[in-house]
């Protein structure tokens, strides 16, 4: 009688559990359901992440907003050991203003001590050469490798002009490759103004030798001359469909980015056709690239080397190239002792 009461008791349990289950299916399509709700619910979220996500990983290939080094302020350049330097903003085009630093040849250092924006812009006809140097597409002109790259050129007595495009540091706007390459052309104008007789030379490095190319044919367009450009990092337009796009690196860093989006910089309206400018271009040419460049391998600045020796006279182009165990990687080339030698050797060249 106790042996039945309690095989009842059981019966009633499972039935009261069965009972218990919503909309009175077992445990396990209970389950399935909310698996498959699940799954549903993942879709609906990708899809809808997707149409956010593209846009906004295009906007940001010239990741401009990523205001590196943080909580620094761009109008001190004394902050940064540049003491003979001066901060200026110049107007490219109506509703956008540049920030630029303007350093002078360090043998001027105790001269230019508390002189004004005129005394500086005068001082850009004293004979030295002018180096206008255009960045790569993050962070600002404070970074630690471009304030590098003046100070070396400030030590070898030229002058040095470091802008920020629109957008990017404190100048206004938003970053096109039509604005940059008209900021770009700009800077060089006001130069060309006030410089007299001086060499003007471009130095751009990563994005900015895309600029600097596309500038220099404008200027040969216009009748005038770029006495030389230095490309440092450079790399080919993504449009000649070559997997060193050296942008890839940010897009295929999102999981899944590659299937979704095969071709993300499709739309991130960048161009600027370096192998198309260098074959029109006229101006003496240099070179700088890492064998460990991560982000452009060193195949870019060979290919383009060759594209520029193809139009030109040898003697006026120049591709040099610096070990991988030095560790330069993408912006670290200001580092290395030779440098000053080659620049050197690259202006007395012109």
């Amino acid at each position: 009688m106790r042996n039945r009461r309690v095989k009842q008791d059981r019966q009633k349990s499972d039935v009261r559990e069965v009972q218990e289950i919503p909309g009175g299916h077992s445990t396990s399509a209970w389950w399935l359901m909310r698996i498959i709700l699940g799954l549903s619910v993942m879709v609906l979220l990708v899809t809808f992440s997707l149409t956010i996500v593209s846009p906004l990983i295009q906007h940001v290939a010239y990741t401009h907003r990523i205001r590196v080094p943080f909580f620094v302020d761009l109008s001190q350049p004394a902050d940064f050991s540049l003491n003979h330097t001066i901060n200026m903003f110049l107007t490219s085009e109506e509703g956008i203003s540049l920030g630029v630093w303007h350093t002078v040849p360090e043998q001027q250092w105790e001269e230019a001590q508390g002189k004004d924006l005129a005394w500086y812009q005068s001082s850009l006809s004293d004979g030295s050469p002018v180096f206008i140097y255009l960045h790569g597409n993050t962070g600002t002109r404070a970074a630690p490798h471009r304030v590098g790259v003046a100070k070396v050129l400030s030590a070898l007595g030229y002058h040095v002009l470091v802008p920020d495009y629109r957008g990017f540091g404190d100048s206004t706007g938003e970053p096109t490759e039509a604005g940059l390459t008209t900021d770009a052309l700009y800077i060089f104008n006001f130069v060309k103004a006030r410089s007299g007789n001086s060499q003007i030379i471009f130095w751009g490095h990563s994005l900015g030798t895309g600029v600097s190319t596309n500038v220099a044919v404008k200027i040969l367009e216009q009748g005038g001359t770029l006495d030389g450009v230095i490309l440092e990092g450079t790399f080919i337009a993504p449009q000649q469909k070559t997997t060193a796009h050296p942008f890839a690196w940010y897009y295929w860093k999102f999981p899944c980015v590659g299937y979704f989006l095969p071709e993300p910089w499709a739309e991130n309206k960048l161009v600027f056709p370096n192998e198309e400018n260098l074959k029109k271009m006229r101006s003496p040419i240099l070179f700088l690239h890492s064998e460990d460049d991560h982000m452009a391998s060193i195949w870019n600045a060979q290919k383009l080397f060759e594209a520029a020796v193809s139009t030109q006279d040898a003697e006026r182009v120049q591709l040099v190239s610096f070990e991988a165990s030095l560790g330069y990687l993408h912006n670290g080339l200001y580092r290395d002792a030779r440098l000053p030698d080659i620049i050197k050797r690259f202006v007395l060249s012109l």
